[in-house]
């Protein structure tokens, strides 16, 4: 199996239960996520040699953060302890036509304030296969964009796969910033995943006529789009995914892929799911099973396919991370989802 690194931050999660609003909670649902921890934990649960990099308080609650990811199996060697705290953020769970409202409360977290001099980069890229990063980290801080950039270069230097999820957060920086800071990090990119408003926002590329509130997904916009990001950025692969958002409780699930070595644009099979139980860390899924396809070697139709059937099965789950096994991915891949009790 494959060895990869993923680099973010990892949170604090603090939830509503029973979909309740922020107001009325009188408790809060724990766990831990964070876009590339999520990934991390989708690889380990495939089988792969998954390690995250991040940093975390020398305290209970970063130690409680770092036990999440070894549970699964995740490798934790290279977490530094430093800085002050570890991020919050507050999931208030919409359900039917009431969206979902996050919170955040991250501000002086320890990896919004590292430095590359927390790192050995060189032995942790040794020997790696894979990287993966998210547009979220180099949000979080001008120091941990740096921290990113450096990063990168570690991985390039050892001949590294990189991937990047855009994952623009309008709650962090503006377009304008993202655009800035993500042009320059495109350099050292492969394979790139997004959605349409991500390509939008953060590389400056707008998707045809598509309108995800209203459920109009273009296709020729995508094809159109990804062969420009490759033209410009020489990726190897464009990913995205696609949501119909008929409402919180109800979603139309596919995707799409554009190889450039084929010049082939491909979309995937749409799973209805419905109802939803958690959609956050869908993204996250569906990233860390494609990447898991590519890793072990399936062509990009059957990776995307992959990555879709997975992601489609994380928002059965509850939390941000993605728990389910290989066999059930491929299970429902081949066409099975009747969620017949197996016994």
């Amino acid at each position: 199996m494959a060895k990869v690194v993923t680099m973010g931050e990892i949170m604090l999660r603090l939830s509503t239960p029973n979909n309740e609003k922020f107001i009325q909670a009188d408790e809060f649902d724990v766990c831990y996520g964070g876009g590339e921890a999520n990934v991390a934990v989708s690889l380990a649960n495939y089988g792969h040699d998954a390690e995250f990099v991040t940093a975390v308080p020398n305290n209970e609650i970063g130690e409680c953060a770092v036990a999440a990811l070894r549970k699964y199996n995740v490798k934790t060697d290279n977490i530094a302890k430093c800085g002050e705290r570890l991020g919050i953020y507050y999931l208030e769970s919409g359900s039917s036509m009431r969206p979902s409202k996050v919170v955040y409360d991250r501000a002086h977290s320890s990896i919004s304030t590292a430095t590359a001099a927390d790192f050995d980069f060189d032995k942790i890229f040794e020997g790696a296969d894979w990287f993966h990063f998210t547009g979220i980290t180099p949000a979080v801080s001008d120091s941990a964009a740096v921290l990113t950039e450096e990063a990168l270069k570690a991985a390039k230097r050892h001949g590294v796969t990189v991937s990047v999820d855009l994952n623009f957060r309008k709650k962090l920086w503006s377009s304008e910033k993202a655009q800035k800071v993500m042009t320059n990090l495109m350099q050292y990119v492969d394979v790139c995943i997004g959605n349409e408003e991500d390509a939008e926002l953060v590389l400056g590329f707008k998707p045809g006529n598509t309108d995800v509130t209203s459920g109009d997904l273009e296709l020729a916009g995508y094809k159109s789009i990804f062969e420009q990001m490759v033209e410009k950025f020489n990726f190897k692969y464009c990913v995205s995914s696609l949501r119909v958002s008929h409402s919180a409780s109800d979603n139309g699930w596919s995707a799409c892929i554009y190889s450039a070595a084929d010049k082939e644009f491909y979309h995937s099979k749409e799973y209805s799911i419905h109802p939803i139980v958690d959609r956050v860390g869908g993204g996250d899924s569906f990233a860390g099973g494609t990447i898991c396809g590519l890793l072990d070697g399936k062509n990009f139709k059957d990776a995307l396919e992959f990555g879709v059937a997975a992601s489609a099965l994380k928002h059965t789950i509850p939390g941000d991370f993605n728990l389910v096994s290989r066999k059930e991915v491929e299970t429902l891949a081949g066409g099975d989802a009747s969620g017949r009790v197996q016994r």
